[in-house]
C-alpha cells in the first residue's frame, strides 16, 4: 500500500525567527524592481523583516524564509559557491555534489537558499580555500575575493 506523503504547505508556515504566521503576496514594498514577483513574507514584515522569494511563475519557494543577515551571508555564500564552477574548476554538477558533501545533505537538499548562517559560512570558507588552492596551483596569486 502506498502511504500518503505529508507535503508542508507553505501557507501553514511560521516564521522561525518571531513564530508569525508567513503569508503569500507580492513584493511591491520589498523588491522595488520586480514589484511583481511573489514571495512568502512574515505576518510581521517590516518589524521581522523574513521573506523568501518563490520561483517565477510559481508558489514554490527558492528556499527558506530569512532575515537580513542570512540573506546576506546567502547571497555571499552564492558568489563563491558559483566560482567553483564559473572558473572552471568544478563543473555546475560537480560543485553541487560537493556542496552536498559539505553539508552531508543529499544533493536534492543541496541548494544554498535552504542554509542557515553556519552553513553559509562553511560554503563561504571552503569555496575560498578550493578557489585558492586552484590559484597556487596555476601560479596566480591573486585574492579571491
Amino acid at each position: 500500500m502506498k502511504k500518503n506523503k505529508k507535503s508542508k504547505n507553505p501557507m501553514s508556515m511560521r516564521c522561525p525567527y518571531c513564530g508569525a504566521t508567513v503569508v503569500y503576496r507580492k513584493a511591491d514594498d520589498i523588491y522595488h524592481d520586480h514589484k511583481d514577483r511573489m514571495m512568502y513574507v512574515c505576518s510581521r514584515y517590516p518589524e521581522c523583516d523574513a521573506y523568501v522569494r518563490v520561483h517565477e511563475g510559481t508558489n514554490i519557494p527558492v528556499g527558506t524564509l530569512a532575515n537580513r543577515n542570512l540573506r546576506s551571508l546567502r547571497r555571499t555564500a552564492h558568489q563563491y559557491f558559483d566560482k567553483l564552477y564559473k572558473t572552471g574548476i568544478m563543473s555546475k554538477d560537480e560543485a553541487y555534489s560537493w556542496l552536498a558533501y559539505l553539508i552531508d545533505s543529499p544533493i536534492s537538499q543541496a541548494h544554498i537558499g535552504y542554509l542557515g548562517e553556519y552553513y553559509c559560512r562553511e560554503v563561504i570558507k571552503q569555496s575560498k580555500l578550493v578557489l585558492e588552492r586552484n590559484m597556487k596551483k596555476n601560479g596566480k596569486a591573486r585574492n579571491p575575493a
